[in-house]
């Protein structure tokens, strides 16, 4: 495995790759890498010739009162995990070589960043798209391989890929699970033990809300105050959100129909969790 620090060594590597007729797949993340990671990587080794990770904490998608700064960065230990699941070539850009002095130029795709986490965290989505309209760029992969978990990410990168015609094919990945159900996440890590346990009670939450929509309850409200409820009951979780909107729009739904996401996002603490489920009536 190599680890490349700049953008012009990556953009050489991948040329040649490509002139060679290798197909690129390519894994993007903040590091701090874990089992959700892992299956990412070990699905983009196994259908591509040459497999690429980045790992870059992204300032522009972090608010100011955010965690970038304590955001794990464990990079002896991704890079270990890394070689474990043969990955070809592991990009680590420091953010200057990102953002060079005198940046000015964002991607932004409107409508459906402004409900869910892009209600909660203005400016996030933006951050988002940037940083991954510059990877595919630079990485120019045949296949971006993204995690359901962060539902609305997912949709929105796959739009921007469409409207801005990057040459990629998108796979969003089924989420990976800790034993108790509670989403694989690098902020996990922030829980203490009493919250952690707590943290739980989301995914029974949301089972228990597709069990509702499979029995015919197509009532959005409906379907969130249950899981409101719950969580209220089982956990001292602080309520951010909990919606179902259009899977491909992130459009809130009145009454859940076709494709739905059921999402959440609840505080525990200082630490903000995500999860969702999708339904399909």
């Amino acid at each position: 495995m190599r680890v490349v620090r700049s953008i012009r060594t990556m953009q050489r590597l991948v040329s040649q790759a490509k002139r060679s007729g290798k197909r690129v797949g390519f894994v993007p993340t903040m590091g701090a890498l874990h089992d959700g990671h892992r299956s990412l990587l070990r699905r983009c080794r196994r259908e591509n010739d040459l497999a690429v990770l980045s790992i870059f904490v992204n300032p522009k998608q972090f608010g100011l009162r955010e965690d970038f700064a304590k955001y794990p960065r464990r990079e002896h230990d991704d890079k270990k995990l890394a070689k474990k699941e043969k990955v070809d070539i592991m990009f680590v850009p420091s953010v200057k070589e990102m953002y060079p002095e005198g940046y000015l130029t964002y991607i932004e795709v409107e409508k459906m960043t402004q409900f869910l986490c892009g209600r909660s965290r203005p400016g996030h989505f933006k951050g988002v798209t940037t940083v991954v309209g510059k990877l595919l760029n630079i990485v120019t992969p045949d296949v971006l391989y993204l995690g359901q978990k962060d539902a609305q990410q997912a949709a929105v990168l796959k739009r921007m890929a469409r409207d801005l015609n990057f040459p990629v094919a998108v796979r969003v990945c089924p989420t990976v699970r800790e034993a108790d159900g509670l989403a694989m996440s690098s902020r996990n890590q922030y829980l203490p033990a009493g919250q952690r346990r707590e943290a739980a009670v989301l995914y029974r939450a949301l089972r228990e809300a597709r069990q509702g929509v499979a029995a015919g309850n197509r009532s959005s409200a409906g379907i969130a105050g249950g899981i409101r409820s719950r969580i209220g009951r089982e956990s001292s979780g602080r309520i951010d959100y909990i919606e179902c909107v259009d899977a491909d729009t992130i459009l809130p739904l009145k009454r859940i129909q076709g494709k739905t996401i059921i999402a959440l996002a609840v505080w525990f603490g200082k630490t903000r969790l995500i999860d969702n489920i999708i339904v399909r009536t």
